[in-house]
């Protein structure tokens, strides 16, 4: 059921629509070394094999799980004895990111000369994962996930193919349709390979029809797309953090729910609210970070499942707090000015005087307890001469941060007072 021409291609309109700049160059034969990068089952290797047929060019597949440099030595033997006969090449690298930098460096000379035209696959971030040589000689075209109603046009097509298909042999009920439709995540080759399995179980038993009782009994779980090495693994946990700023509990829910899913490390996720808990929240709920804690430890004592509930009422705890990022921002201002000023000496009447040298200095002298004042407030200057009066920590008025802006108001209050007094 492979596609062989661009109008056969599901998908990746972007790129495959007539007048495309994409397209238009690859059937002109102008296409140079590309990188396809996007998630799995969406027409990589397909469209890779579409290219080198509408330039006319041989086409070499390696995959660089398996493949080393002994392989490619040989491609590139090939591919100079069809250049010599006036015959270009086209070589597919699966998985590309696989390649260590020796193997990719092994690529660069020959894609330079024009022994070949390079087509790499990643479902990886190539910025991180292809040498930077290599991918300044190479553009990266991104490919998407294929919508519900592109993997249903798949699904369809395989139905009534004659040739390859399933027409004649056998019907999709409707709701299996769905079902299956759903569960291939937007992954046409796990869809067909569904389809298939399916069609050999009603087989076994007899029937025509495929319904969805035979689709639940082919695949027990939806296949969750989540890489918890790579990209997805940084980009999810990224959208759980930010849902919680964003005070969306049930956002914030789904993205825990599909990392737990994916496989990821619950403690990882622990360090992310700890850190949600400090940067986002801060003293406009001082239990936040207790909350964090709590169930970085409870997940330590259950492990799972039963300690993912642990995690998912402190994100649900986080996203319904009241926010805050003063502290946050006090400590960045505080750390740029011990980096970026002089750092002066700390005022004589905040020193330790332990020995009577240190006295005669001077050190200590002039301090003043605050406990011997009401309220434990008073006018004192604690910061160098440089920094007198300097604000790094302004609350906010969200959650028990207005409580402390109005305490520090008032001691300020009291202090100007007794400055007056004095």
């Amino acid at each position: 059921m492979r596609p062989r021409s661009f109008e056969e291609f599901v998908g990746q309109e972007h790129l495959t629509a007539p007048g495309a700049a994409f397209r238009t160059a690859a059937e002109a034969g102008k296409l140079g070394s590309v990188i396809f990068w996007g998630p799995p089952g969406v027409g990589k290797t397909t469209l890779a094999e579409i290219v080198a047929r509408s330039a006319n060019a041989r086409f070499h597949s390696i995959s660089a799980v398996s493949a080393g440099v002994a392989d490619l030595r040989r491609i590139i033997s090939e591919a100079r004895n069809s250049l010599r006969n006036g015959t270009r090449s086209v070589l597919f690298i699966d998985e590309i990111h696989r390649f260590n930098k020796g193997q990719q460096d092994a690529i660069l000379p020959v894609v330079e000369d024009g022994t070949v035209t390079l087509i790499g696959a990643t479902t990886e971030n190539p910025s991180f994962e292809v040498n930077s040589a290599l991918l300044s000689r190479s553009r990266v075209y991104v490919l998407n996930s294929l919508t519900d109603e592109q993997i249903m046009h798949v699904v369809r097509s395989a139905l009534e193919n004659k040739e390859n298909g399933l027409a004649g042999r056998f019907t999709l009920e409707e709701h299996a349709a769905a079902a299956l439709v759903g569960l291939a995540n937007g992954d046409a080759r796990a869809a067909l390979n569904m389809l298939e399995l399916s069609s050999s179980v009603a087989e076994a038993a007899g029937q025509t029809e495929i319904d969805l009782e035979v689709i639940r009994g082919v695949v027990q779980r939806r296949s969750v797309l989540y890489d918890k090495t790579g990209e997805m693994h940084y980009d999810i946990i990224s959208a759980l953090h930010k849902s919680i700023r964003g005070s969306d509990p049930d956002a914030s829910l789904y993205w825990l729910a599909r990392m737990l899913a994916g496989g990821e490390q619950p403690l990882f996720i622990a360090r992310r609210l700890v850190r949600a808990a400090m940067e986002d929240i801060g003293l406009a709920n001082p239990q936040a970070l207790a909350v964090a804690i709590a169930a970085k430890d409870a997940y330590e004592f259950l492990g799972s499942p039963e300690g993912e509930l642990a995690l998912a009422e402190c994100v649900l705890f986080l996203a319904a707090a009241p926010k805050s990022n003063r502290v946050y921002k006090a400590f960045g201002a505080a750390r740029a000015e011990v980096e970026e000023t002089r750092n002066d000496p700390v005022p004589m009447h905040l020193r330790n005087a332990p020995t009577r040298l240190m006295q005669e200095l001077g050190y200590g002298k002039g301090y003043v307890y605050a406990h011997d004042f009401e309220g434990a407030v008073v006018a004192q200057q604690n910061l160098p001469d440089s920094l007198a009066g300097r604000k790094f920590y302004e609350p906010s008025d969200r959650g028990y941060e207005a409580e402390i802006a109005k305490r520090l108001a008032a001691w300020s209050e009291a202090m100007n007072a007794n400055r007056e007094a004095d």
